[in-house]
């Protein structure tokens, strides 16, 4: 068992959004907190929907790094600000397709295998819904699992399965309800390429600070 397990909410939405943006945005990882407080609380890809002010994200970051399962990396090559990484792909020696598994369902609840082959599509690549399921096995083998099957529910159709590292409950006075979207629609794909502009431009401006900083301009 990991130190600190399971994570509360705001520590599984830290370490759901880096590994999330790790692997869809490789050249803004690690995260500035401005950047990790805004995937956090982004519209998109999220449910509940939070909004985390940054010193909430900063004391989730302040005792993930506690467990050991964040580490700060400190500035370098013209940064001027901390950037944050998440561990958890050395701490539990998980490859990209296990991360992306972890990553939807820490963000996003319970989820049926097609749902998630759907929503990690940006994140790893699954050429059938059975190695999805595959993958979610092997994660139900770690010790102790790292996820385990739902049995379906009245009115479902599949069963679903949900991530067990992190609290399940969502503290009320910071979540708000999701807005109404379905996965790979037009109107969510636009959500999706917006926020990334967002963090992109937030990142570049922070960069051009850092060499303004560095050349005295």
């Amino acid at each position: 068992m990991l130190a600190g397990m399971p994570l509360d909410a705001v520590q599984g939405r830290v370490v759901g959004s880096l590994i999330e943006k790790q692997l869809t945005t490789p050249q803004q990882y690690p995260l500035t907190l401005n950047g990790l407080t805004l995937a956090c609380n982004q519209a998109s890809n999220r449910d509940p929907v939070v909004v985390y002010p940054e010193g909430r994200v900063q004391e989730a970051l302040d005792s993930l790094k506690g467990q050991g399962l964040v580490r700060f990396v400190l500035p370098s090559h013209g940064r001027s600000v901390v950037r944050y990484r998440h561990v958890l792909d050395e701490k539990l020696a998980l490859d990209p397709r296990q991360l992306s598994l972890v990553a939807v369902l820490l963000l996003r609840g319970p989820q049926t295998v097609g749902e998630l082959r759907t929503r990690t599509e940006r994140m790893a690549e699954f050429d059938t819904v059975a190695e999805v399921e595959s993958d979610l096995q092997g994660l139900t083998r770690w010790d102790p699992p790292l996820v385990a099957r739902q049995e379906r529910r009245p009115g479902q159709k599949e069963d679903r399965w949900h991530q067990l590292l992190m609290e399940h409950d969502e503290p009320q006075d910071t979540a708000r309800p999701n807005r109404q979207e379905t996965s790979g629609t037009p109107t969510s794909s636009l959500r999706d390429e917006v926020d990334e502009l967002r963090s992109e431009v937030r990142a570049l401006r922070e960069d051009l600070d850092a060499l303004k900083t560095e050349l005295g301009i």
